[in-house]
Order: structure tokens, then sequence, then C-alpha cells
């Protein structure tokens, strides 16, 4: 009897077995806030687990640390919050033509 995996299952292993490039790239998001709990946990986990990984979060951690203590109270111009604004609703539009 053979046990075929289904696609929840196969994406979930695929997603537990990051390599270090996918972790290293979703740092910022974890350092950020700016990932879901069960993405924060699985990439804990490999950090946890990989020292190579955990080297480069804590430098990246100590990055963050420093520019917040450094320019923690410093805020774009409106106009150049705007114009970014604009163009990533510019970038997204033209990337969901471009799927249709």
């Amino acid at each position: 009897m053979t046990s075929e995996a289904t696609p929840d299952d196969a994406g979930q292993s695929e997603f537990d077995n990051l390599d270090c490039s996918a972790v290293i790239a979703d740092v910022w998001l974890m350092l950020d806030d700016e990932c879901d709990d069960a993405s924060r946990r699985r990439l804990q986990k490999h950090i946890d687990e990989c020292g190579s990984c955990f080297a480069a979060y804590g430098i990246e951690e100590k990055v963050k640390s420093l520019i917040s203590r450094k320019c923690g109270g410093d805020q774009a111009p409106s106009g150049l919050r705007e114009r970014l604004s604009i163009e990533i609703r510019r970038t997204v539009l033209i990337r969901q033509a471009e799927s249709d």
C-alpha cells in the first residue's frame, strides 16, 4: 500500500524544507512583523536549526535595530510617499494586466 501525498501535503513539506536563500529573503518580513503566524513559525524553525541562517538573521536584526535607533523619528516627505504609492499601484496594475 502506497501513500500518495495530497497537494496540501506536498506544499507543506516543500515549505517546511525551505532552503536558506528563501529564509534569508524573508527575514525582513519576520523582523517587520509582515508575515502570518504560520510563516513566522516555519521561518523561525529553520533559523533555529540552521547555523548560517541564524547568523544571517542576527546580522539583519542588528542592522534593523541600528536603523531604527538612528532614523527612528525620521519620516519621508509626503510628496515622496505619494509618488511611491502611485508607482506601487501602477506596477501592480501593470502586472495584473500582464497576467490576464
